[in-house]
Protein backbone atom coordinates (compact mmCIF):
# COMPACT_ATOMS: atom_id res chain seq x y z
CA UNK A 1 0.00 0.00 0.00
CA UNK A 2 1.25 3.34 -0.53
CA UNK A 3 1.12 6.46 1.29
CA UNK A 4 0.52 10.21 0.03
CA UNK A 5 2.91 12.31 1.76
CA UNK A 6 1.26 15.69 2.51
CA UNK A 7 3.02 18.99 0.25
CA UNK A 8 4.83 16.46 -2.07
CA UNK A 9 3.52 14.89 -4.87
CA UNK A 10 5.84 12.08 -4.22
CA UNK A 11 4.64 8.25 -3.44
CA UNK A 12 6.41 7.02 -0.53
CA UNK A 13 6.06 3.04 0.07
CA UNK A 14 5.45 2.29 4.09
CA UNK A 15 7.90 -0.17 4.58
CA UNK A 16 11.87 -0.24 5.47
CA UNK A 17 14.47 -1.10 2.86
CA UNK A 18 15.11 -4.59 5.01
CA UNK A 19 11.34 -5.25 4.90
CA UNK A 20 10.92 -4.21 1.49
CA UNK A 21 13.90 -6.84 0.70
CA UNK A 22 11.84 -9.51 3.31
CA UNK A 23 8.92 -9.05 1.36
CA UNK A 24 10.12 -9.17 -2.03
CA UNK A 25 12.45 -12.30 -1.57
CA UNK A 26 9.07 -14.17 0.25
CA UNK A 27 6.73 -13.01 -2.66
CA UNK A 28 9.49 -14.42 -4.91
CA UNK A 29 9.93 -17.85 -3.25
CA UNK A 30 5.89 -18.29 -3.04
CA UNK A 31 5.80 -18.04 -6.82
CA UNK A 32 8.83 -20.14 -7.24
CA UNK A 33 7.41 -22.48 -4.29
CA UNK A 34 3.76 -22.53 -6.57
CA UNK A 35 5.35 -23.58 -9.73
CA UNK A 36 8.09 -26.06 -8.45
CA UNK A 37 5.04 -28.03 -5.90
CA UNK A 38 2.42 -27.96 -8.99
CA UNK A 39 5.45 -29.56 -11.36
CA UNK A 40 6.55 -31.79 -8.90
CA UNK A 41 2.95 -33.07 -7.82
CA UNK A 42 1.16 -32.80 -11.28
CA UNK A 43 1.94 -36.78 -11.91
CA UNK A 44 1.38 -38.14 -8.92
CA UNK A 45 -2.01 -36.20 -8.40
CA UNK A 46 -3.74 -37.07 -12.05
CA UNK A 47 -2.85 -40.64 -10.74
CA UNK A 48 -4.19 -40.50 -7.27
CA UNK A 49 -6.62 -38.10 -7.88
CA UNK A 50 -7.53 -38.11 -11.42
CA UNK A 51 -6.90 -34.40 -11.51
CA UNK A 52 -3.45 -32.97 -12.63
CA UNK A 53 -4.24 -30.15 -10.68
CA UNK A 54 -5.27 -31.22 -7.26
CA UNK A 55 -2.32 -30.21 -5.15
CA UNK A 56 -2.13 -26.62 -6.71
CA UNK A 57 -6.19 -26.05 -5.91
CA UNK A 58 -5.43 -27.49 -2.17
CA UNK A 59 -2.28 -24.93 -2.14
CA UNK A 60 -4.26 -21.73 -3.27
CA UNK A 61 -6.81 -22.78 -0.85
CA UNK A 62 -3.90 -22.91 1.66
CA UNK A 63 -2.81 -19.82 0.73
CA UNK A 64 -6.04 -18.11 0.95
CA UNK A 65 -6.09 -19.04 4.58
CA UNK A 66 -2.34 -17.82 5.42
CA UNK A 67 -2.74 -14.84 4.19
CA UNK A 68 -5.50 -14.16 6.58
CA UNK A 69 -4.07 -16.13 9.44
CA UNK A 70 -1.10 -13.71 8.47
CA UNK A 71 -2.80 -10.41 8.22
CA UNK A 72 -4.35 -10.71 11.66
CA UNK A 73 -0.73 -11.55 13.06
CA UNK A 74 0.20 -8.29 11.51
CA UNK A 75 -2.24 -6.11 12.79
CA UNK A 76 -1.62 -7.62 16.19
CA UNK A 77 0.42 -5.98 18.35
CA UNK A 78 3.81 -7.46 19.65
CA UNK A 79 2.68 -6.43 23.02
CA UNK A 80 0.05 -8.85 22.98
CA UNK A 81 1.96 -12.09 22.07
CA UNK A 82 4.43 -10.95 24.85
CA UNK A 83 1.48 -10.95 27.41
CA UNK A 84 -0.45 -14.35 26.04
CA UNK A 85 3.28 -16.75 25.14
CA UNK A 86 1.93 -18.78 27.89
CA UNK A 87 -1.25 -19.00 26.43
CA UNK A 88 0.10 -20.43 23.25
CA UNK A 89 2.42 -22.34 24.65
CA UNK A 90 -0.49 -24.34 26.48
CA UNK A 91 -2.59 -24.54 23.45
CA UNK A 92 0.31 -26.17 21.40
CA UNK A 93 0.45 -28.80 24.01
CA UNK A 94 -2.60 -29.61 24.00
CA UNK A 95 -2.46 -29.56 20.27
CA UNK A 96 0.22 -31.60 20.25
CA UNK A 97 -1.69 -33.84 23.03
CA UNK A 98 -4.69 -34.02 20.67
CA UNK A 99 -3.28 -35.58 18.10
CA UNK A 100 -1.80 -38.35 19.68
CA UNK A 101 -5.63 -39.72 20.74
CA UNK A 102 -6.27 -42.93 18.56
CA UNK A 103 -9.91 -41.51 16.35
CA UNK A 104 -8.88 -37.59 16.28
CA UNK A 105 -5.15 -37.60 14.98
CA UNK A 106 -4.79 -38.69 11.16
CA UNK A 107 -2.02 -41.33 11.19
CA UNK A 108 0.46 -41.27 7.75
CA UNK A 109 2.85 -43.30 6.89
CA UNK A 110 3.03 -44.44 10.14
CA UNK A 111 3.40 -41.10 11.63
CA UNK A 112 0.51 -39.37 13.66
CA UNK A 113 0.59 -35.57 13.24
CA UNK A 114 -2.28 -34.13 11.58
CA UNK A 115 -5.79 -32.84 12.94
CA UNK A 116 -8.67 -32.67 10.63
CA UNK A 117 -11.11 -29.49 10.80
CA UNK A 118 -13.14 -29.61 8.12
CA UNK A 119 -11.86 -28.69 5.01
CA UNK A 120 -8.55 -28.35 6.57
CA UNK A 121 -6.02 -30.43 7.80
CA UNK A 122 -3.52 -28.87 10.95
CA UNK A 123 -0.44 -30.21 11.87
CA UNK A 124 0.06 -28.99 15.05
CA UNK A 125 3.79 -29.27 15.37
CA UNK A 126 3.84 -26.83 12.93
CA UNK A 127 2.16 -24.09 14.70
CA UNK A 128 4.01 -25.32 18.19
CA UNK A 129 7.36 -24.14 16.65
CA UNK A 130 5.95 -20.80 16.42
CA UNK A 131 4.36 -20.54 19.76
CA UNK A 132 7.11 -22.08 21.55
CA UNK A 133 9.14 -18.95 19.65
CA UNK A 134 6.89 -16.93 21.31
CA UNK A 135 7.21 -18.30 25.28
CA UNK A 136 10.84 -18.06 24.75
CA UNK A 137 10.93 -14.41 23.74
CA UNK A 138 8.76 -13.41 26.83
CA UNK A 139 10.47 -15.69 28.98
CA UNK A 140 13.90 -14.57 27.98
CA UNK A 141 12.43 -10.82 28.59
CA UNK A 142 11.17 -11.64 32.20
CA UNK A 143 13.96 -13.68 33.44
CA UNK A 144 17.06 -12.10 31.28
CA UNK A 145 19.63 -11.65 34.82
CA UNK A 146 18.46 -14.96 35.71
CA UNK A 147 19.56 -16.48 32.82
CA UNK A 148 22.44 -15.00 31.87
CA UNK A 149 23.42 -15.61 35.96
CA UNK A 150 22.17 -18.97 37.06
CA UNK A 151 21.65 -22.85 36.33
CA UNK A 152 18.02 -22.39 37.38
CA UNK A 153 17.27 -19.54 34.38
CA UNK A 154 18.85 -22.32 31.57
CA UNK A 155 17.13 -25.03 33.14
CA UNK A 156 13.35 -24.10 33.09
CA UNK A 157 13.28 -23.00 29.63
CA UNK A 158 14.63 -26.25 28.50
CA UNK A 159 12.15 -27.99 30.82
CA UNK A 160 9.59 -26.80 28.65
CA UNK A 161 11.38 -27.52 25.73
CA UNK A 162 11.84 -31.22 26.76
CA UNK A 163 8.13 -31.71 27.34
CA UNK A 164 7.19 -30.48 23.91
CA UNK A 165 9.94 -32.63 22.09
CA UNK A 166 8.44 -35.42 24.54
CA UNK A 167 5.00 -34.99 22.45
CA UNK A 168 6.98 -34.48 19.15
CA UNK A 169 8.59 -37.40 19.31
CA UNK A 170 5.46 -39.17 20.41
CA UNK A 171 3.88 -38.86 16.95
CA UNK A 172 6.83 -39.16 16.08
CA UNK A 173 8.14 -36.38 14.25
CA UNK A 174 12.04 -36.33 14.68
CA UNK A 175 12.55 -33.20 12.19
CA UNK A 176 10.26 -31.15 14.30
CA UNK A 177 11.95 -32.19 17.10
CA UNK A 178 15.68 -31.15 15.86
CA UNK A 179 14.47 -27.87 14.05
CA UNK A 180 12.20 -26.73 17.67
CA UNK A 181 14.90 -27.92 20.38
CA UNK A 182 17.24 -26.09 18.20
CA UNK A 183 15.90 -23.00 18.20
CA UNK A 184 15.24 -23.18 21.37
CA UNK A 185 18.94 -23.40 22.27
CA UNK A 186 19.78 -20.71 19.85
CA UNK A 187 17.49 -17.88 21.05
CA UNK A 188 19.26 -19.01 24.62
CA UNK A 189 22.14 -18.97 23.64
CA UNK A 190 21.68 -15.53 21.95
CA UNK A 191 19.91 -14.47 25.96
CA UNK A 192 23.59 -14.97 27.03
CA UNK A 193 23.74 -18.03 28.65
CA UNK A 194 27.09 -19.39 30.36
CA UNK A 195 29.10 -21.14 27.64
CA UNK A 196 29.87 -23.83 29.87
CA UNK A 197 26.02 -24.57 30.42
CA UNK A 198 25.05 -24.47 27.15
CA UNK A 199 28.13 -26.97 26.10
CA UNK A 200 27.11 -29.60 28.45
CA UNK A 201 23.18 -29.02 27.57
CA UNK A 202 24.24 -29.47 23.79
CA UNK A 203 26.41 -32.46 24.38
CA UNK A 204 23.94 -34.03 26.47
CA UNK A 205 21.60 -33.66 23.77
CA UNK A 206 23.34 -34.52 21.12
CA UNK A 207 23.71 -37.58 22.65
CA UNK A 208 20.34 -38.10 23.49
CA UNK A 209 19.35 -37.57 19.91
CA UNK A 210 22.53 -40.21 18.79
CA UNK A 211 20.28 -42.86 21.01
CA UNK A 212 17.08 -42.27 19.56
CA UNK A 213 18.80 -43.30 16.12
CA UNK A 214 20.29 -46.13 17.50
CA UNK A 215 17.50 -47.58 19.20
CA UNK A 216 14.92 -47.34 16.30
CA UNK A 217 15.08 -49.29 13.34
CA UNK A 218 13.88 -47.08 10.72
CA UNK A 219 16.31 -44.37 12.38
CA UNK A 220 18.89 -46.60 11.87
CA UNK A 221 18.41 -47.56 8.04
CA UNK A 222 18.36 -43.40 7.44
CA UNK A 223 21.37 -43.23 9.03
CA UNK A 224 23.30 -46.43 7.28
CA UNK A 225 21.81 -45.06 4.07
CA UNK A 226 22.62 -41.47 4.45
CA UNK A 227 26.63 -43.01 4.75
CA UNK A 228 26.25 -45.55 1.92
CA UNK A 229 23.07 -45.54 -0.08
CA UNK A 230 24.12 -47.82 -2.71
CA UNK A 231 24.13 -50.60 -0.07
CA UNK A 232 20.33 -50.75 -0.25
CA UNK A 233 20.28 -48.75 -3.06
CA UNK A 234 16.09 -50.47 -3.44
CA UNK A 235 15.10 -50.36 0.15
CA UNK A 236 16.48 -47.61 2.71
CA UNK A 237 18.91 -45.83 0.50
CA UNK A 238 16.32 -45.69 -2.49
CA UNK A 239 14.85 -41.79 -1.99
CA UNK A 240 18.36 -40.48 -2.00
CA UNK A 241 19.57 -42.21 -5.05
CA UNK A 242 16.87 -40.76 -6.62
CA UNK A 243 17.34 -37.22 -5.65
CA UNK A 244 20.95 -36.88 -6.52
CA UNK A 245 19.67 -38.65 -10.03
CA UNK A 246 17.74 -35.67 -10.43
CA UNK A 247 20.86 -33.26 -8.96
CA UNK A 248 22.40 -34.89 -12.38
CA UNK A 249 19.84 -35.20 -14.42
CA UNK A 250 19.66 -31.19 -14.06
CA UNK A 251 23.28 -30.51 -14.86
CA UNK A 252 23.60 -26.66 -15.17
CA UNK A 253 20.43 -25.39 -16.89
CA UNK A 254 18.01 -27.85 -16.15
CA UNK A 255 15.58 -29.95 -18.44
CA UNK A 256 12.99 -27.37 -19.14
CA UNK A 257 9.70 -26.94 -16.72
CA UNK A 258 7.75 -30.07 -16.60
CA UNK A 259 10.00 -32.59 -18.15
CA UNK A 260 11.35 -34.12 -14.98
CA UNK A 261 11.63 -37.68 -14.88
CA UNK A 262 12.69 -38.46 -11.20
CA UNK A 263 8.91 -37.21 -10.61
CA UNK A 264 7.49 -39.97 -12.60
CA UNK A 265 6.76 -42.08 -9.67
CA UNK A 266 10.82 -42.31 -9.33
CA UNK A 267 11.08 -39.98 -6.08
CA UNK A 268 8.88 -40.50 -3.56
CA UNK A 269 7.46 -37.54 -1.69
CA UNK A 270 8.42 -35.39 -4.96
CA UNK A 271 6.19 -32.61 -4.22
CA UNK A 272 7.17 -32.65 -0.35
CA UNK A 273 10.27 -33.09 0.68
CA UNK A 274 12.16 -33.50 -2.12
CA UNK A 275 10.37 -30.54 -4.45
CA UNK A 276 14.16 -28.99 -4.26
CA UNK A 277 15.48 -32.14 -6.44
CA UNK A 278 12.45 -31.59 -9.01
CA UNK A 279 13.22 -28.02 -9.25
CA UNK A 280 17.15 -28.47 -9.58
CA UNK A 281 16.51 -31.21 -12.05
CA UNK A 282 13.85 -29.35 -13.89
CA UNK A 283 15.98 -25.67 -13.75
CA UNK A 284 19.73 -27.38 -13.28
CA UNK A 285 21.95 -25.64 -10.79
CA UNK A 286 20.93 -22.11 -11.93
CA UNK A 287 17.88 -22.15 -10.87
CA UNK A 288 18.88 -24.15 -7.73
CA UNK A 289 21.54 -21.05 -6.83
CA UNK A 290 19.26 -18.59 -7.31
CA UNK A 291 16.37 -20.36 -4.72
CA UNK A 292 19.76 -20.38 -2.17
CA UNK A 293 20.85 -16.77 -3.09
CA UNK A 294 17.04 -16.05 -2.37
CA UNK A 295 16.74 -17.83 0.97
CA UNK A 296 19.78 -16.14 1.92
CA UNK A 297 18.84 -12.62 1.48
CA UNK A 298 15.04 -13.49 3.20
CA UNK A 299 16.96 -14.77 6.30
CA UNK A 300 18.96 -11.84 6.38
CA UNK A 301 16.25 -9.40 5.67
CA UNK A 302 14.95 -11.38 8.93
CA UNK A 303 18.40 -11.39 10.60
CA UNK A 304 18.83 -6.92 9.97
CA UNK A 305 15.09 -6.74 11.30
CA UNK A 306 15.57 -8.42 14.46
CA UNK A 307 18.95 -6.32 15.16
CA UNK A 308 16.72 -3.08 14.58
CA UNK A 309 14.42 -3.90 17.41
CA UNK A 310 17.23 -4.74 19.79
CA UNK A 311 19.24 -1.55 19.56
CA UNK A 312 15.72 0.34 19.90
CA UNK A 313 15.58 -1.78 23.12
CA UNK A 314 12.64 -4.11 22.69
CA UNK A 315 14.43 -7.42 23.43
CA UNK A 316 11.06 -9.35 22.76
CA UNK A 317 10.65 -8.36 19.46
CA UNK A 318 14.25 -9.32 18.89
CA UNK A 319 14.13 -12.40 20.54
CA UNK A 320 11.38 -13.50 17.69
CA UNK A 321 12.63 -12.02 14.80
CA UNK A 322 16.21 -13.99 15.86
CA UNK A 323 13.54 -17.35 16.30
CA UNK A 324 11.71 -16.65 13.27
CA UNK A 325 15.65 -16.63 11.53
CA UNK A 326 16.98 -19.77 13.33
CA UNK A 327 13.64 -22.20 12.20
CA UNK A 328 13.80 -20.73 8.53
CA UNK A 329 17.46 -21.26 8.79
CA UNK A 330 17.51 -24.77 10.15
CA UNK A 331 14.49 -25.90 7.85
CA UNK A 332 15.97 -24.94 5.06
CA UNK A 333 19.36 -25.92 5.88
CA UNK A 334 18.15 -29.30 6.88
CA UNK A 335 15.43 -29.81 3.70
CA UNK A 336 18.37 -29.34 0.89
CA UNK A 337 21.49 -30.83 2.91
CA UNK A 338 19.11 -34.39 2.72
CA UNK A 339 17.90 -33.41 -0.77
CA UNK A 340 21.63 -32.95 -1.82
CA UNK A 341 23.37 -35.95 0.60
CA UNK A 342 24.73 -33.96 3.24
CA UNK A 343 22.22 -34.75 6.17
CA UNK A 344 20.22 -38.22 7.08
CA UNK A 345 16.71 -38.27 5.46
CA UNK A 346 14.05 -36.65 7.72
CA UNK A 347 10.43 -35.60 7.01
CA UNK A 348 11.28 -31.74 6.74
CA UNK A 349 9.44 -29.17 4.78
CA UNK A 350 11.44 -26.45 2.49
CA UNK A 351 9.53 -23.04 3.48
CA UNK A 352 7.50 -21.78 0.64
CA UNK A 353 8.38 -24.57 -2.07
CA UNK A 354 7.26 -27.86 -0.26
CA UNK A 355 3.48 -28.53 -0.36
CA UNK A 356 1.85 -28.40 3.07
CA UNK A 357 -1.45 -26.33 4.14
CA UNK A 358 -0.11 -26.14 8.22
CA UNK A 359 3.84 -25.12 6.80
CA UNK A 360 2.57 -22.50 4.37
CA UNK A 361 0.51 -21.42 7.20
CA UNK A 362 3.33 -21.06 9.85
CA UNK A 363 6.28 -19.62 7.21
CA UNK A 364 3.27 -16.64 6.50
CA UNK A 365 2.73 -16.47 10.06
CA UNK A 366 6.28 -15.78 10.60
CA UNK A 367 6.75 -13.28 8.48
CA UNK A 368 3.80 -10.86 8.68
CA UNK A 369 5.60 -11.32 13.41
CA UNK A 370 8.33 -10.45 11.34
CA UNK A 371 7.00 -7.18 9.14
CA UNK A 372 5.07 -6.15 12.66
CA UNK A 373 8.28 -5.55 14.43
CA UNK A 374 9.62 -3.42 11.34
CA UNK A 375 6.46 -1.43 11.66
CA UNK A 376 6.84 -1.42 15.37
CA UNK A 377 10.85 -0.45 15.21
CA UNK A 378 10.12 2.31 12.47
CA UNK A 379 7.12 3.91 14.51
CA UNK A 380 9.90 3.90 18.18
CA UNK A 381 12.40 5.32 15.65
CA UNK A 382 10.20 8.13 14.85
CA UNK A 383 8.93 8.80 18.19
CA UNK A 384 12.09 8.66 19.38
Amino acid sequence: MLIWVAGSPRLQWPLGGDATRLLGSALALLLIGMVAMSSASVEYAAGQYDSPFFHLQRWGFHLAIALLVGALVYRTPMAFWQRTGWFWLLVGMALLLLVLIPGIGRVVNGSRRWLAAGPLTIQPSELMKMFAIIYLAGYLVRRHEEVRSRWSGFVKPMSVVFMVTLLLMLEPDFGATVVTAGTAFGLVFLAGVKLAQFLLVILSCGAAFGLLIVFEPYRMKRFTAFMDPWQDQYGSGYQLIQSLIAFGRGEWFGVGLGNSVQKLFYLPEAHTDFVFAIWAEEFGAIGALLVMALFALFVASILRIGRRAERSGNLFSAFVVYGAALLFSAQIFINIGVNVGLLPTKGLTLPFLSYGGSSLMLTLMLVALTLRVDKESAAGGERG
